[in-house]
């Protein structure tokens, strides 16, 4: 069958293919655009830094929860946050914020394009065709205005259990994760008097990536 149409590699995902996994002609490939859709592929050339494609009919496989879920957390340093973003992805986190707390440490900071790599390299992996959105960075006091979700959930010990929670199977949640340290009281007060939900996760501290 002729190809419906062709797309050309460049960049990251060109120099994985040659580079990495020695790619040849002919090679059998899936590819998705991030938003749903994936293609059957086959490889049809190598160039010096990209590779050409021929491309099968586009495939609308949905694998997205039937809800959205933000995650707002305060990034841990270093390769925690790798850990963290590929989790995330891996769950089904449909938006990430990166939040910006009074314990947040300095330093936690990460290039965006960083993070969106380790974004495309956890959907490669575990066929995750629509990528998860990563947000700018921000405030709680501004998430805690702006966020409209029906179910609202900080995680601080001594909140609720989880199981206690009410919610609609398709009613979209945000949650949220304080940095090394927690949140703090006045920042616990503020979410609160906001409408949303403090939650325990048992009786052991957890790290936040784990949290």
């Amino acid at each position: 069958a002729l190809p419906i149409s062709t797309a050309t590699l460049s960049g990251n995902e060109a120099h994985h293919l040659l580079h990495v996994m020695r790619a040849k002609p002919g090679l059998q490939l899936m590819l998705f655009d991030g938003q749903g859709g994936q293609y059957e592929a086959e490889l049809t050339h190598c160039g010096r830094s990209t590779v050409d494609l021929a491309l099968g009919p586009k495939q609308d496989i949905e694998r997205e929860h039937p809800f959205q879920i933000t995650l707002a957390v305060a990034l841990p340093k270093g390769d925690r946050q790798r850990w963290l973003i590929e989790k995330a992805v891996e769950l089904g986190v449909s938006r990430l914020i990166p939040l910006q707390t009074a314990r947040s440490t300095a330093g936690s900071e990460q290039a965006s394009s960083k993070l969106e790599r380790y974004i495309i390299e956890a959907s490669k992996q575990c066929g995750r065709n629509r990528l998860m959105q990563l947000a700018a960075p921000l405030k709680l006091i501004d998430l805690l205005s702006q966020d409209e979700s029906p179910i609202r959930i900080l995680a601080h010990p001594g909140g609720s259990p989880l199981a206690e929670i009410e919610w609609n199977s398709t009613e979209n949640r945000s949650l949220a994760i304080g940095p090394e340290g927690g949140f703090t009281d006045d920042e616990v007060t503020q979410a609160i008097e906001a409408g949303w939900k403090t939650v325990g996760l048992g009786s052991r501290i957890l790290r936040l990536e784990t949290a």
